[in-house]
């Protein structure tokens, strides 16, 4: 008995109880700041209200407390410099986002600024302040390099530094996205309500996301309920009849959260005022609702719920509309094992379908359906008992089933996927960090399997950042690209093929960046040598296109990107890339990359206790491109020299948050007034200078004390 009550007492004495509070540098209380212990994923608490906060931690004082809240730059605490039972922390606001949470580019949670994969993030407060419609506006007006024009009937089709929508992988929640047209996702889907970031990987990730992902890959993370109710009401009307209506309701109680979203778009048709490719653009409307709920029965272990829908009508024809569906949901379940071992299982289903609806007898007609099956588990470990070292292994099966009406007779295709991966990432000292992974995809059609490797190393010193890594990207040709036999207009056939093989990538990228509570630069370099790119071929036995794969080609460039944002209120973004995409004489693929391209930001911003604004100019400007361009319906093999003209587009946001959650916003788009001297398929849609209103408003900060 002795024994234990001195083994008692010993325990206790290495135990310790702080408290104190947590505020900003005004002086006032910071309430739900997280507190955890360094080398404990099970010691935790956050403070309240008042800020205030008490936390039990062993080893009495060698313990070191991590304050972190969004917004604000985390501060580590040891305790062994506060001897005494009170410890009071000051944040600052973090106003570069550096204390930004990313999961893209490993998997696993890091800071932004301690991610050693370069990640472009776009907050929330981004997306508010750019107002934009749909994820395309978004990354226009917020990254350089990335443009969004028009195919085939003004199928929207994208390009980002030489690599086409079918080679950017774009996720929601980690998710991919089933349906295509012409190469491209639907991105009228990924609509930006209640979106919490968007982060962008450029560069191949096919290492821990496989085919599809060897251009990069665009991730929109969404929001959970942050308290204990909140309803969100919005709109916006603009030129063209342009409408937006939204809506959000969330709610946390003890163990659960939910959010619900629902949204509704439309615009009309409009002409264009002066000769081009296209004379019209195209209006519509679409609606989507989606559900997230999340359930916590025990500490360490989360399920995830999701379920949503979206239908799309576009006015492509006097009698004829075309309709686009997607159904989709999934559950996903996280459990924290104990300090060093995590398990996550998930399954996520996702059905989009094409139809043209015939007005003329009120007959919808369907011709296209991609439905996907998807199953992964991911297995995390610490390697170390201080969290420096992390192994993660996963593995995911993918049932593919098409059917299109670009197969013969509106055939359908199944196809199986599986892939397992690992990843090991090392803190080897507080100055380097080390990744490595591999990745295994085996694709039951062709029988193809690929292995894709990573490396990548950072340094950092001070304020500074330097990172290089190699990455192995891949895409294995699709359904479509296989077993295609469409008939084009009555003009000529594309015909799939069989024995395509995957398109490879050998991907380098160096950087340096400087990132200080007030500024963030950076420069990178990025070079791709890519093989047996797939793309169309004229085939003279055939008499129409073919896909087929093409030699390599290299593309490479850099980017150079200043941001600063100041207490006072004053912000600026300077982003330039420029890109070279070098393609062998007489290859059948035609660039249209612009070489240089732009985007900028200046705004300044005040906020007060029952008023606040923020005046931001924004513009992106796009260098001309000349290429090659196909001269007959024919003959694929003659082609004429053509330059498609620079332009730059600004937009003037004036935002107001006038009362208690409500926000007015007022938008002037094309702010110079530019109009192409002819519409191509590369130049935007604008027909000159054009204003929008939005009002958003949160119903629960009506009831908020202040």
């Amino acid at each position: 008995m002795t024994v234990l009550l001195l083994a008692a007492a010993a325990l206790h004495a290495q135990q310790r109880t702080v408290a104190g509070t947590v505020s900003d540098v005004k002086g006032s209380p910071l309430a739900g700041v997280e507190i955890t212990v360094e080398g404990s994923s099970t010691l935790y608490t956050t403070t309240g209200e008042d800020g205030r906060y008490s936390i039990t931690v062993p080893d009495g004082g060698k313990a070191v407390l991590h304050f972190y809240l969004l917004g604000f730059l985390s501060q580590d605490i040891s305790l062994s410099e506060h001897p005494e039972g009170s410890v009071d922390v000051v944040l600052e606001e973090d106003y570069m986002n550096l204390e930004t949470v990313v999961v893209t580019g490993t998997r696993t949670p890091r800071l932004l600024k301690n991610s050693p994969i370069l990640t472009r993030v776009i907050t929330v407060q981004d997306i508010e302040r750019v107002d934009a419609l749909n994820i395309g506006d978004l990354l226009e007006a917020e990254l350089p390099g990335i443009e969004f024009s028009y195919a085939m009937d003004q199928q929207v089709t994208l390009n980002m530094q030489g690599f086409g929508g079918n080679s950017v992988l774009f996720l929601v929640d980690g998710e991919r996205i089933a349906g295509e047209t012409l190469d491209n996702i639907d991105y009228n889907r990924l609509n930006l309500d209640n979106v919490q970031r968007v982060e962008i990987i450029k560069g191949a990730a096919s290492s821990l996301y496989g085919s599809n992902a060897v251009g990069g890959v665009v991730n929109l993370i969404s929001a959970g309920a942050t308290e204990p109710w909140s309803v969100n009401v919005n709109a916006r009307y603009g030129a063209h009849n342009e409408q937006r209506y939204g809506g959000s309701v969330g709610f946390q109680a003890g163990k659960l959260n939910s959010m619900t979203n629902a949204q509704y778009t439309s615009i009309d048709s409009y002409a264009m005022p002066s000769e081009g490719d296209y004379s019209t653009f195209y209006g519509g409307y679409n609606w989507s609702v989606k559900e997230r709920l999340q359930y916590e029965p025990l500490d360490g272990l989360k399920f995830t719920a999701r379920a949503g829908y979206f239908f799309r009508e576009r006015d492509l024809q006097s009698d004829t509309r075309d309709r686009y569906r997607d159904f989709s949901g999934g559950l996903r379940g996280e459990w924290n094992v104990d300090d060093r071992n995590r398990v996550e299982l998930s399954y996520g289903f996702d059905q989009y379908d094409k139809s043209d609806y015939l007005l003329f007898n009120s007959t919808d007609v369907r011709d296209y359906s991609n439905v996907q099956h998807t199953v992964r588990g991911i297995y995390t470990y610490d390697l170390t008992a201080d969290g420096r070292s992390t192994m993660i292994v996963g593995g995911d099966y993918m049932r593919d089933y098409l059917m299109s009406y670009q197969f013969e007779e509106g055939g359908y295709y199944i196809q199986h996927t599986a892939d397992v991966f690992a990843q090991v990432e090392t803190n080897i000292n507080e100055h380097w960090n080390l990744i490595g992974g591999m990745r295994y995809d085996f694709f039951s059609q062709k029988r193809l399997s690929h292995f894709s490797p990573k490396l990548s190393v950072m340094y950092r010193t001070g304020g500074w950042s330097f990172r290089g890594s190699y990455s192995g990207g891949f895409r294995a040709p699709t359904l479509k690209e296989m077993y295609m036999s469409f008939d084009m207009a009555s003009i000529f056939m594309i015909y799939g093929n069989p024995d395509l093989e995957p398109e490879s990538s050998e991907n380098l990228n160096v950087s340096a960046e400087y990132n200080w509570k007030y500024l963030s630069a950076s420069v990178s370099g990025f070079y791709n040598f890519v093989d047996n790119r797939i793309t169309t071929v004229w085939n003279e036995e055939l008499s129409g296109m073919m896909y087929t794969n093409m030699s390599p080609l290299q593309v490479r460039g850099v980017d150079v990107s200043v941001s600063t944002r100041l207490p006072f209120g004053l912000g600026a973004r300077l982003a330039y890339t420029f890109t070279d995409e070098a393609i062998r004489a007489g290859e059948p693929l035609l660039s249209q990359t612009r070489p240089h391209s732009a985007t900028a930001r200046i705004e300044y911003g005040r906020s007060w206790k029952n008023y606040g604004f923020n005046v931001a100019l924004s513009g992106r400007v796009l260098s001309a491109v000349t290429t090659e361009v196909y001269t007959s319906a024919t003959n694929y093999e003659e082609t004429e020299t053509q330059t498609y003209p620079a332009y730059t587009i600004w937009k003037l946001t004036v935002s107001q948050d006038i009362w208690r959650g409500i926000q007015l916003n007022v938008i002037v788009d094309n702010l110079f007034n530019y109009r192409p001297d002819y519409y191509y398929s590369s130049t935007p849609s604008t027909v000159g200078t054009t204003a929008a209103v939005s009002l958003s408003m949160n119903i629960e900060e009506f009831f908020n004390k202040k």
